[in-house]
């Protein structure tokens, strides 16, 4: 019979994972498990996707604030710091300035407006066209931004984050000063001293900083890249990646995960005799066209995965074919057209017309949005993702 479903994507359900249990065994486990009770067999070039959050709780990759505090003192001493260009969100990096303002003297808060990097927003910017202001000029205090826009909410979470923010760092007895820039070198007028909180934008951001006259620089990777009094930590991305863990610690980002995921495909080739990738997932790459939240708040989407995932997909647009090539052919003997030009097309399918509007990102871009949306963020208990037919096309 002919095949009517191509790409099926599963949840699965697993354990409670700890500190110290096989992320490997439990892995291989449940896809084994699902596999019988489902009914479904594993083939080559199927995908096990792994979310970053169970890797991490299984190394026992956590830090407190005293451990962000002690390492953040250490760089800076009494100087003020400008603390710049943070996203706005309680799990990702409320935690993480509570740790900052406790070692630290003062802080002068600087944000971006109207949103942040992944689009959280302070402020509408049909309401900054209004009030006639240019965020990539204008330089504004917490008291003219009061002035102009009032108190605002986030639009999911209700909460104002300016208040939010400089409450966190007042908390500890640590003067805090709000201003909103778009530029990276407003900060050098009140501190030479800056940890750059942004996370796809920090290399950029550093080196305007240091040509420009600042003398300590550091970002978020730089901050727990090592150990501190046995801490957890992330030698290429410190704090970047974090999440909420209590009120007073944080997960990090998984370390040293290559291994994992090539461990979990050897384990399933000797168990199944099959090749499947395996990769590990963190944020997925979209965006909310509501919030107009860029997802992505993690420094990549995957750290790690099997070299079979690695590259872009190759693939032909059908309703190209279908309205161009062969716009004169239907029913079988178009679908074998299609399927013949398929069967033929090269290796390297770039610029070419038969393949625009295919978007060519990174397979685990790709993937690793279909993993999060599948698994989301709450309740659904399913942090492993087993995907089928994802290689497949028109003709299989």
């Amino acid at each position: 019979m002919e095949r009517v479903v191509g790409t099926v994507v599963r949840g699965l359900r697993g354990p409670i994972i700890n500190q110290g249990d096989s992320i490997e065994d439990i892995v291989v486990e449940s896809v084994l498990k699902a596999s019988e009770v489902e009914g479904f067999n594993i083939q080559d070039k199927d995908i096990v996707t792994v979310t970053e959050s169970i890797v991490a709780r299984a190394q026992g990759n956590y830090a407190t604030i005293d451990h962000i505090a002690k390492d953040v003192s250490a760089k800076f001493g009494d100087d003020t710091v400008g603390v710049i260009f943070p996203i706005l969100s309680r799990n990702r990096f409320a935690i993480c300035l509570r740790g900052i303002a406790k070692g630290v003297k003062k802080v002068v808060l600087m944000l971006s407006y109207p949103s942040d990097e992944v689009g959280n927003h302070l402020v509408d910017l049909d309401i900054l066209d209004e009030k006639g202001v240019n965020p990539w000029t204008d330089v504004l205090t917490e008291k003219q931004f009061r002035e102009l826009f009032g108190h605002n909410k986030h639009t999911f979470t209700g909460v104002d984050y300016i208040d939010y923010y400089k409450s966190l760092v007042e908390e500890y007895g640590v003067e805090c000063e709000v201003i909103f820039s778009n530029n990276p070198k407003t900060i050098l007028e009140y501190t030479k001293s800056v940890l750059t909180c942004d996370i796809h934008t920090r290399f950029r951001t550093k080196r305007i900083l240091e040509a420009n006259g600042g003398e300590k620089i550091y970002s978020l990777d730089n901050i727990l890249a090592e150990s501190i009094d046995g801490s957890g930590f992330n030698e290429s991305y410190g704090l970047l990646g974090s999440n909420k863990s209590t009120e007073n610690s944080v997960k990090l980002f998984p370390r040293n995960c290559q291994p994992v995921v090539d461990k979990i495909q050897e384990m399933l080739k000797e168990k199944t005799g099959k090749n499947v990738e395996v990769m590990i997932y963190g944020d997925g790459a979209f965006k909310d066209p509501v919030g107009k939240i860029w997802e992505l708040a993690d420094p990549v989407v995957s750290p790690a995965y099997t070299a079979g995932l690695n590259g872009t997909p190759n693939e032909i647009k059908l309703k190209y074919l279908a309205d161009n090539n062969f716009a004169d052919l239907r029913g079988e003997e178009l679908k074998k057209a299609i399927s013949e030009y398929i069967d033929n097309k090269g290796t390297d399918l770039v610029g070419a017309m038969e393949a625009q509007g295919t978007t060519p990102r990174q397979l685990t871009d790709l993937i690793g949005s279909l993993s999060d949306l599948t698994s989301g963020s709450g309740d659904k208990g399913t942090p492993m993702i087993f995907i089928q037919g994802y290689f497949d096309n028109y003709t299989k």
